[in-house]
Formats: C-alpha cells, structure tokens, sequence
C-alpha cells in the first residue's frame, strides 16, 4: 500500500464503505460483452475488453462512448442507452466475477465485527441481481445503489446514506473505490479514502493525483490500515 502511509493503523474506523464494480467486482467482462452485441447489431466488428476496462465504472455512457464515440448529448445515446441497460440486465451474470481478495478481506472484517457496506453507482434494478446471486454480498451491513439517494457519487450523500444504515458517523468510515469519484464522495463526509489500483481506474486523472488518504494494490492491502482485534 502507498500513498501517505501512517506509522500504524487508522484509529476509529467503525465501518468500511466499498464501491461495487471494479472494487469488489469485476463487472467488466459483461459490460464489454452487452456493448459488442450492439455493435454487431450494427455491423460492427466487437472490439477487445482491454479497450473498454478503464472505462467500465461509467457504466453505460463509458461503455456506449468506447463502443460508438457517443456521448449523452449524441441523438443516439439515450435510445443505445436503453438498450445497452436492456441487454446488460439480462447478461450481467454470465462472466462477472469476485476479485481475488475480496472474499478473505471481507472475512476478517466480519471476524472483528467490522460492519461493511456497497456503496454503488449502479441502479438498483442492476445491483439487487447480483446480491441476490451472491452469497458473499448478502453480508453487507448496508447495499446503497445509484438511485437510492437523489445523487450519485461524487457526491457525498450516498456514503452518507451508507454510513446512517450502519448507524455509524461518515467520518468514522473508511470509502475505498477504484474511481476518483469514490474518492471525492469519501473526502466530502470526512472519511478516510483508499483507491484500488487493480480497479477500472478510468482515464482523466492518474490514481496518485486523486487525493486518497492511501492507495491499494489488492484487497488484502487494506488490512494492516485498520485496527482489527
């Protein structure tokens, strides 16, 4: 781990925020697999998933601007858009996976009664599948989505909103994510922030540029920060 390293753990860490696709999943595979089948139906070639990686914590708008150049404002967008979240919904099982890591990392945060929490940008419609499929998920203290508040990250009130279900303070969280957006959405309530370089990452901005309190090569790196008994 990098980035600022303090000489011991963090003190008072009550709970543990964690951004879903690119943190503790890897989403990625099916994002890119639902924008090529709208390419082919188009008569376009399927481009690589290397290509679409980086842009995978846009969600659909990064998917739909690597698969067409398109952005929101294109008069294509918001009719790819629907089906894009259409083809997505009904594929978003077939290949994602849980980052190596993951699993032991939230182990030993329930073995110290560590409450934990997704904190999402991912619609509900999209996420509740996921949880509903994996187990390992259905042991979050709190499951906040991209419309479960008015906001998405950045902005602060979907940590919030996380952090009141845990009935713990924001600024007692640690918010980890692999977009600087998890970042700026942790350092609006005060909270601790750490950014996963095995994520998405995305392409504005290098991962030290983004002003996280420490940054993290695997999952397991975040242990030795917290105060665990």
């Amino acid at each position: 781990m990098s980035a600022s390293t303090p000489p011991e753990p963090w003190r008072g860490v009550r709970a543990v925020l964690f951004d879903l696709d690119g943190t503790l999943y890897d989403s990625a595979p099916d994002l890119a697999a639902s924008a090529n089948r709208l390419r082919e139906r188009d008569g376009l070639a399927p481009l690589p998933l290397a290509l679409y990686r980086p842009h995978a914590s846009s969600g659909a708008r990064g998917m739909l601007q690597v698969a067409f150049g398109l952005t929101p404002d294109h008069a294509r967008f918001a009719a790819l858009r629907a089906d894009f979240i259409a083809d997505y919904a009904d594929h978003l099982l077939d290949h994602g996976r849980v980052f190596d890591g993951v699993l032991p990392l939230l182990d030993a945060l329930q073995r110290a009664s560590l409450p934990w929490a997704v904190v999402t940008n991912k619609v509900e419609r999209l996420t509740s599948p996921l949880v509903a499929h994996h187990a390992w998920l259905q042991t979050a203290g709190a499951v906040v989505c991209g419309d479960s508040t008015p906001h998405t990250k950045p902005h602060p009130a979907p940590v919030q909103l996380a952090a009141q279900r845990l009935g713990v303070a924001p600024a007692d969280c640690v918010m980890v994510g692999d977009d600087l957006r998890d970042v700026q959405a942790g350092l609006a309530v005060g909270a601790r922030t750490v950014a996963v370089r095995y994520g998405y990452l995305g392409t504005a901005q290098p991962i030290e540029a983004w002003g996280a309190h420490a940054i993290a090569d695997a999952p397991l790196d975040l242990l030795p920060w917290l105060e665990l008994p």
